[in-house]
């Protein structure tokens, strides 16, 4: 769903989006959702590193592997 609103740009950042597309909401759209998904890959990123370093999390883990394959004909 999208949404109409006003915002206010710099004159120089205007004629830059103007110079690289035919369409400022779309290219305002796709700038943002390219940052949206920056910035949740870094977050997630994040949350690999801090569970790899988690020795609570890394002992479940390893208590899971043992049984994982429990019950399966390989």
């Amino acid at each position: 769903m999208s949404k109409k609103i006003s915002i206010t740009l710099d004159e120089k950042v205007l004629e830059f989006v103007d110079q690289v597309s035919k369409n400022r909401s779309s290219f305002i759209n796709e700038v943002l959702w390219k940052e949206k998904r920056r910035i949740f890959m870094k977050e997630l990123e994040e949350a690999y590193k801090e569970q790899a370093n988690d020795p609570e999390f890394l002992e479940e883990i390893a208590a899971w592997d043992v049984v994982v394959g429990d019950g399966l004909d390989a």
